[in-house]
C-alpha cells in the first residue's frame, strides 16, 4: 500500500470516528457535566499540582469537559496557569498567562483567550481537550492539528507533559494514528488517571 493511500485511509477513519465521537460527547456532557467538572478538578489538582508549576489549560468550547474549576484551584495553589492562543492557521499555539477574573477576548474558531497584553509563557504541562482517546494514550482531536504541532515543537527543546482531559466515557477501542499524532503522557478523566509515561507517575 502506498503512503498516499495509507494516509488517506487514516484520514477517513479519523473523520468517521470524529462524527461518532462528537455525538457521543454531546450526550455525555448533557448528563454528566456538573459532577464531572468537580471530580475532574479534584483528580487534576491532586495528581498534577505537586509535580508541575507551569500549567496550560483551555477554556472549554461547547461540550468539552470543563477544566476551569481545576485551573482556578491550581492558580490558588500558586501555579502559573496559561491558556492557548491561536496565532494563525497552520501555526503552533502560543500561551498567555491567565488568572480567574481576567477579561478574555474572542479568537479564531470560536475560541476565547487572554488579551494580547497578558504575559506570554511556556508551560511545562499541557491539558488537552479531545474528542476520543484509547487505552494506549492516543488522542483524537478536531483535525486542524494545532495541539499536535504545538506539542511536537515544545518537545524539541524541553521536557513537557501532554495530558489529555476527557469524560471517562469518551474512551474508544482504538484511535487511528499517523506520523503527525503526538502521544499523550497521561489521560485524566472524571473517574481515573491513566499514566503512559511511567517516570512521571506519582
Amino acid at each position: 500500500m502506498s503512503t498516499i493511500s495509507h494516509t488517506a485511509s487514516v484520514a477517513e477513519l479519523k473523520a468517521a470516528l470524529r462524527r461518532v465521537a462528537i455525538t457521543r460527547r454531546r450526550e455525555i456532557h448533557a448528563v454528566q457535566k456538573d459532577h464531572a467538572a468537580t471530580a475532574l478538578a479534584q483528580r487534576i489538582v491532586e495528581g498534577i499540582a505537586p509535580h508541575e508549576s507551569k500549567i496550560a489549560g483551555y477554556w472549554p468550547l461547547g461540550d468539552e469537559i470543563d477544566c476551569r474549576p481545576a485551573l482556578e484551584a491550581l492558580k490558588a495553589r500558586g501555579a502559573e496557569v496559561s491558556l492557548p492562543v491561536v496565532a494563525g492557521q497552520g501555526q503552533v499555539l502560543i500561551f498567555r498567562a491567565w488568572s480567574p477574573g481576567d477579561v478574555l477576548v474572542s479568537g479564531p474558531l470560536g475560541t476565547v483567550h487572554p488579551a494580547p497584553r497578558a504575559l506570554m509563557v511556556t508551560p511545562n504541562l499541557l491539558l488537552l481537550p479531545l474528542l476520543a482517546f484509547d487505552a494506549l494514550g492516543h488522542r483524537l482531536g478536531y483535525g486542524a492539528g494545532y495541539y499536535d504541532r504545538t506539542v511536537a515543537a515544545l518537545r524539541e527543546d524541553r521536557k513537557i507533559r501532554a495530558v489529555g482531559v476527557a469524560y471517562d466515557d469518551q474512551e474508544v477501542g482504538a484511535v487511528p494514528t499517523d506520523g503527525y499524532d503526538q502521544p499523550l503522557d497521561a489521560i485524566i478523566t472524571d473517574r481515573r488517571t491513566m499514566w503512559f509515561d511511567k517516570a512521571y507517575q506519582p
